[in-house]
């Protein structure tokens, strides 16, 4: 993806009487946790909140994590999951999953999570009517990593996903290992072969497959499916994704096996087909209960690469073998798997495939579904977040201006909008309308745009000559 080196942060386009106004918190990179308004004033930060991701509580609380361990001995593994209050004090923390002694430092315990988690209370940890995250009580679930060997996936190391079950006092209470479920997922023999060679082989204590990739999980909640009968979607039944393997599942509670799956292959039936591929996604979901598509999957569908399979020109050995340039945000059936809803290139007003590239975020990114009918999207590679209606006009757009230590990467992990009394401690804010600005006309000082400029017009051919004959002359003369 090519972008400019020079462009403008904070919020560039926002439209109060269509928007679904409230606060946004996100990662702010290394500095901590961020929550901005509607015209993008940073109204708090929580300095070394780390965010993978970070999730508002009702009465100003945050979520998110305090350690990170050294990435040449664990991939991706945060030291815990913590709750603070507005003054930064922890209410919450787990810890307790594993005593890590890496080379070079003092053993210590770790949560080993990753990438997702939920507050009882709360299906999916964001805002719906009558269900909001519990804060001083409640259970929560954790998505961590256990290194393993699985043989009928690979001789290799694994780093596999694991889903946790803490109470509030930290005690595990309920465990899910992804490999115990392999012969479940529905991978053909061809990509078996593939994963066995290469299990998304990754750096942490040596190479390790990070074979699932798993990064998100989210209770189904209440739902009409259940409630019409259909066991498979039980409120307390867990729906998660797996990046690298392309699948989308559900996990029963109470037996641990999986009920309802789409992937690894969307070839198999003529539903999937029209469906089309699913690759790489991110934030897969049941919308919950109270907002408008209550019961609809909500997915990032990423394109990028990801999958196995057979060999072919983009992918010589088969790993990653599915690849797309750009990037989707689907909302479907999960029984019918029918599109209700989308969001692409095409819906964001780049009809021609070229701009195809002007959507696309190959990694991270999010979506929510916010109660009057728009989604907040967070398209996280270009530090991009945006408020769409539903039918797919652009009401708000928000540039990260938090880069990294190196200084050339905004990134978003996810992003969350929750409602301004949420957070007692601030008065709700001024919302103020920024117009989307002419980039045409728009100039750095001392390039400004001239009105007056010397047009030179080109005389333009209205009748066209047939082309002279062609002729082949010898190579030698």
């Amino acid at each position: 993806m090519a972008s400019p080196i020079i462009y403008p942060t904070g919020t560039t386009i926002y439209n109060p009487d269509r928007c679904w106004n409230g606060y946004t918190v996100f990662i702010a990179r290394e500095l901590g946790a961020a929550l901005v308004d509607m015209n993008g004033t940073t109204v708090h930060l929580w300095k070394g909140l780390q965010g993978f991701p970070n999730k508002l509580l009702p009465g100003g609380h945050v979520m998110g994590h305090l350690g990170v361990r050294n990435p040449k001995y664990g991939y991706m593994d945060q030291t815990d999951v913590a709750q603070v209050d507005w003054d930064g004090n922890i209410v919450w923390k787990f810890d307790q999953y594993e005593f890590i002694e890496d080379p070079g430092t003092e053993g210590m315990w770790m949560a080993r999570a990753h990438h997702d988690y939920q507050r009882e209370g709360s299906p999916v940890g964001y805002y719906a009517p009558d269900l909001d995250p519990l804060v001083d009580k409640g259970n929560t679930l954790i998505l961590s990593h256990k290194n393993l060997i699985n043989p009928d996936i690979s001789e290799k190391m694994l780093v596999d996903d694991v889903i946790l079950e803490v109470n509030w006092e930290g005690d595990i209470v309920w465990e899910w290992v992804c490999s115990d479920h392999f012969n479940e997922f529905e991978f053909s023999e061809v990509a078996k072969n593939t994963m066995y060679r290469n299990p998304n082989l990754v750096i942490g204590d040596g190479e390790v497959g990070d074979w699932m990739h798993i990064n998100s999980i989210s209770t189904l909640g209440p739902n009409r499916w259940y409630e019409a009968g259909d066991s498979r979607f039980h409120p307390d039944n867990i729906i998660w994704d797996g990046r690298q393997a392309n699948i989308i599942a559900i996990t029963d509670k109470k037996s641990g096996k999986i009920v309802w799956q789409i992937g690894p292959d969307y070839d198999k039936t003529p539903e999937l087909r029209k469906l089309g591929w699913i690759i790489g996604q991110h934030h897969a979901h049941m919308i919950p209960k109270g907002l408008p598509g209550e019961g609809n999957i909500l997915v990032f569908d990423n394109g990028g690469f990801a999958g196995y399979g057979a060999p072919n020109p983009g992918s010589p050995v088969g790993h990653n073998n599915a690849i797309r340039d750009h990037s989707r945000v689907l909302e479907f059936n999960p029984t019918t798997l029918k599109v209700v809803w989308q969001y692409t290139f095409a819906e964001a007003g780049h009809l021609n495939k070229m701009g195809r590239y002007n959507f696309y975020s190959p990694l991270i990114s999010a979506a929510q579904r916010l109660p009057n009918g728009n989604t907040l999207i967070t398209e996280g590679s270009n530090g991009r977040l945006i408020e769409v209606t539903a039918d797919h006009e652009l009401v708000w757009e928000y540039i990260s201006p938090y880069f990294g230590l190196d200084g050339k990467s905004n990134h978003v992990y996810r992003a969350y909008r929750a409602p301004y009394d949420w957070v007692p401690q601030l008065d709700k804010p001024e919302e103020k309308e920024v117009s989307r600005i002419d980039i045409q006309k728009f100039r750095v000082p001392g390039n400004e745009y001239q009105e007056e400029r010397k047009i030179t017009e080109v005389e333009t051919v209205t009748e066209f000559s047939p082309l002279p004959q062609l002729c082949v002359v010898d190579s030698e003369d």
